[in-house]
């Protein structure tokens, strides 16, 4: 059966989600070859005595649901739960050569990892290798190095907090805090801005709050798309009457319209729910002008209010009792100019003033925000404008309102808590060096970025990853791909065949890994892995699938036995913990704050919320308060910068995802929301720039970076589609755009890559093309 659309433009014209999801759940169920038996994971998908779902973080009404439908979800479990294998005859028959040569989707479908394999020069193929001999290797490298920061520890944030945990007690036990990790390129902006305002990075809502707010504000996502569960909330709230706002540079289908697959009214009357009433697009980069201009406007109606004898529209009480900063931020936003505003933001000053009344109305008000506000040069003081708006009307830490990233992979957040920190606080060091008897390394390490740089330099030696796709996730493609070649050794924990595994270091293995999917016996009896959640809240999982492979290993077996063979276990027993997770969770009851009594608490259905501070008024800040921050309004930008030097053909580019993936993996080549089928290769641009450019919609063009390095970055082959996208932007997926980006583009004061502002010029292609991959 085929399963490839014909490549094609054509508009979408239905609600999100619906039947058309049902029917792409179908065909991913097919594709992936899922045993019938294991159909009925289904069902225990997201629930207290059944498997967290492997893709997003966003969290779950306290597992009751019988069955939570989600597209991508399920996607996700079918991806894993595949009948398709990747045997060692399969690597004997495929040169590493032959399967770069092959498409990330193609990578994808050849299915589950099945043993521990190793590098072979001489037939430019893996092969196998025991376990025993795995862990060996690995361990003499390490233990070989003259300088253990010559070492990095990537994980991803699929990984479990049992997982995360000892990873990075091995890791700091050989010596390094080098934790380049998925954080760092999606929600670091977050994590590092919030801390400075309200004393924690991450959101101040829970669940909860969603079914007694009355307006929500949803900054840069996607959510029909990156966390499609998050949908059925938002359908709750519009349909009690709540006002939803999307700011975001495309207008979204999933934030337009909404069939819900719950809903049997809708499904059989083929009706849908209105989610968002208002949208405002600011132009890629504009939302640090935009946001500052609806505080602006805020003031200006509370000085107005004043004026007058009305009620006051800022929270004076909060202010005083709560704040820090405010006049000086009051100043600030009096003496900014409205024409820098709109000309920054993109955004004519009555949409931004209509927003503000929007905001203003609001008692009980929700700001969530996506990877649109945290992948740009200003993401950190954009995070940071944003938590002074909320701020000036009290809206967090009350019933109904309150920051919320909404964060990708589905244990991001968990990861960092554990101790996925490049730059670990010396309180967590303390404790964690006082449980394990040992001196944490106390330099900080290499974020991403920086890792990236030291094994260019020769710096980094051995690169081994927990998880993810480094080569294909990564910003400045070719240099990254140069850095990973650079390494004495590479080692991939994965479940399932990559690009990161095809750009290896002189010597590299693969070590095969059970998915949160499937049954993971320790000594005979089954273990449950913890994650966290963008509310914070804790939950275990429980695998129910056949392994796919009797020689997998799970990542926290995989962990320990890396340990035990480059440290030995005099001073931990690693294979002890490994036999039973509840003692991992045990330590880190004793080493994380909020943690107590771990084992207990996350055996109650549903598990626990961690506490955030913030989300009960309690501001760990230097001021003991929560602070307002002056940035300033600076319209000297890399793209301001890049159009000095060639004009308005300089277009600002975003990555995005399509419909069809999930982070770097490519299920299909749909985008069927945004009306693309069968292909990938697309950039979407508004119709008045394709005239300025003299491109018309259809042709093919070559994507070049403008940067100050004058190193040649370019994306060749793409279909222009001309597209509701805000002038002088263009937006097309990754990874395939990933070398357009910088290396050295980062945002200040995090470091993440600006993956969603690059300044790019177009070329129509020499050659002529065809719809590809």
């Amino acid at each position: 059966m085929a399963f490839k659309s014909k490549p094609r433009i054509e508009p979408y014209t239905h609600a999100a989600a619906g039947w058309g999801a049902l029917k792409y759940v179908a065909i991913n169920l097919i594709k992936e070859r899922v045993p019938g038996r294991d159909y009925a994971m289904l069902f225990r998908q997201n629930k207290a005595d059944g498997f967290d779902c492997p893709g997003c973080a966003w969290p779950d009404r306290e597992h009751a649901s019988t069955f939570e439908f989600c597209e991508n979800g399920v996607k996700a479990v079918a991806a894993e739960s595949t009948g398709k294998r990747v045997t060692a005859a399969f690597l004997a028959q495929h040169t590493v050569t032959s399967l770069m040569a092959q498409t990330d989707y193609e990578l994808e479908q050849h299915g589950r990892l099945t043993e521990p394999v190793i590098y072979d020069g001489l037939s430019d193929t893996y092969r196998p290798i025991s376990w025993q001999d795995a862990f060996a290797l690995i361990g003499t490298r390490l233990r070989a190095l003259p300088d253990p920061n010559q070492a990095a520890f990537y994980t991803s944030g699929r990984a479990s907090n049992e997982a995360a945990f000892l990873y990075q007690l091995f890791a700091r036990m050989t010596g390094t805090n080098n934790f380049p990790d998925c954080s760092n390129m999606c929600h670091e902006a977050t994590s590092r801005g919030m801390p400075h305002t309200v004393g924690v990075g991450k959101g101040t809502v829970t669940l909860d709050d969603f079914e007694t707010c009355d307006t929500i504000l949803l900054f840069g996502q996607n959510p029909a798309t990156n966390h499609p569960r998050m949908l059925a909330e938002l359908r709750d709230c519009a349909r009690r009457g709540a006002t939803l706002v999307s700011i975001n540079p495309l207008r979204e289908r999933g934030l337009e319209r909404f069939t819900s697959p719950q809903s049997p009214v809708e499904m059989l009357t083929l009706s849908d729910t209105r989610i968002c009433s208002v949208f405002v697009r600011p132009t890629l980069g504009g939302d640090y002008a935009l946001i500052k201009g609806v505080a602006k406007r805020v003031l200006e109606l509370d000085d107005e209010a004043l004026a007058s004898g009305g009620a006051r529209v800022l929270d004076t009480a909060f202010i005083a009792e709560h704040t820090h900063g405010f006049d000086a931020f009051a100043a600030d936003l009096r003496a900014e100019s409205w024409t820098l505003i709109e000309q920054e933001s993109g955004v004519p000053r009555e949409e931004i003033e209509g927003l503000a009344a929007i905001y203003a109305r609001g008692q009980r008000v929700i700001c969530t925000w996506g990877m649109g506000l945290t992948q740009h040069k200003h993401s950190v003081q954009t995070i940071q404008m944003l938590t002074n708006l909320m701020m000036l009307r009290g809206n967090i830490g009350r019933e109904g309102a309150g920051l919320c990233p909404v964060r990708g992979h589905s244990n991001v957040q968990g990861n960092r808590t554990v101790g996925i920190e490049e730059q670990p606080t010396g309180a967590f060091l303390d404790k964690l060096g006082a449980a394990f008897r040992f001196t944490p390394p106390r330099e900080h390490g290499y974020d991403v970025v920086e890792s990236i740089e030291a094994m260019l330099r020769g710096d980094v030696k051995i690169f081994v990853a927990l998880g993810g796709n480094f080569a294909a996730a990564t910003p400045d493609t070719l240099r990254t791909w140069d850095a990973l070649r650079a390494c004495n050794l590479t080692v991939h924990i994965a479940t399932k065949l990559n690009r990161s595994h095809l750009v290896h270091g002189k010597e590299a293995l693969i070590l095969p890994t059970l998915g949160r999917t499937e049954i993971d016996l320790q000594d005979g009896v089954p273990q449950g892995v913890t994650v966290e959640d963008s509310v914070s809240k804790v939950h275990i999982s429980f695998g129910m699938n056949t392994p796919a492979s009797p020689d997998l290993m799970s990542e926290t077996a995989i962990i320990a036995g890396l340990a035990h063979a480059t440290l030995g276990s005099d001073t931990v027993d690693w294979r002890w913990y490994a036999q039973d997770y509840a003692r991992i969770r045990d330590k880190i009851a004793e080493v994380v704050d909020g943690f107590e009594h771990y084992n207990a608490r996350v055996a109650v259905p549903g598990g626990f919320h961690l506490y955030v501070p913030a989300r009960e008024r309690q501001w760990h800040t230097s001021s003991g308060k929560a602070e307002f921050l002056v940035n300033p309004l600076s319209p000297d930008t890399p793209i301001a910068q890049a159009r000095a030097r060639h004009g308005e053909r300089v277009m600002t580019l975003m990555t995005t995802r399509s419909h069809d993936q999930y982070n770097t993996t490519i299920y299909a080549l749909d985008d069927r929301y945004r009306g693309v089928f069968g292909q990938r290769r697309v950039v979407f641009i508004h119709r008045a720039d394709l005239e300025m450019l003299g491109l018309r919609d259809g042709e093919w063009v070559d994507m070049t970076t403008v940067w100050h390095d004058d190193i040649e970055r370019r994306a060749d082959g793409f279909l222009l589609v001309a597209y509701d996208i805000p002038r002088g932007c263009v937006a097309a997926y990754y990874p395939e755009t990933n070398p357009l980006v910088p290396l050295d583009s980062v945002a200040d004061l995090c470091n993440t890559p600006t993956s969603k502002s690059i300044p790019v010029l177009l070329h129509r292609s020499s050659a002529t093309m065809t719809a590809s991959l």
